[in-house]
């Protein structure tokens, strides 16, 4: 267990931290601005998140983080795979469960701290995705 711990919390884990960073205030700004200033639903600003957000997270976590010089099509699709399931299950999960916790807000703030919370899920889920499935061969 020691030696998982050690392996996960690695360099690589602290440099995908810094680009989440950079890619959360870019696809979360994204996600907002559309939600609250162009007023498209909860669906598509958060989508559009993933959607521009996942671009640069490719890029930034391909070439900085994991150092991949694979140039497959195969690992194009792992990355596209993983994205959509964890976005689908972030924000699946996290829909839902703000509507339960906070029934009486106004579906605004519900949509808004559900946007919040499916950013955290989907980051966790993004970093396992990433790290053992996506960019896994460079690893081993």
């Amino acid at each position: 267990m020691k030696q998982f711990l050690a392996k996960f919390f690695d360099i690589t884990f602290w440099k995908f931290i810094i680009v989440g960073v950079i890619n959360t205030l870019f696809g979360t700004g994204i996600m907002f601005l559309f939600y609250n200033v162009f007023h498209l639903s909860y669906w598509i600003s958060s989508a559009s998140n993933y959607f521009f957000g996942s671009i640069l997270s490719y890029v930034l976590n391909k070439f900085f983080t994991f150092k991949n010089k694979d140039n497959s099509k195969e690992t194009v699709i792992r990355f596209i795979i993983n994205i959509s399931l964890c976005y689908l299950l972030a924000y699946g999960i996290a829909k839902p469960a703000v509507r339960a916790v906070l029934s009486s807000a106004t579906v605004k703030l519900q949509d808004n701290i559900s946007m919040l919370v499916g950013t955290c899920l989907f980051t966790g889920f993004n970093y396992i995705g990433q790290r053992f499935f996506v960019f896994k061969k460079n690893e081993e």
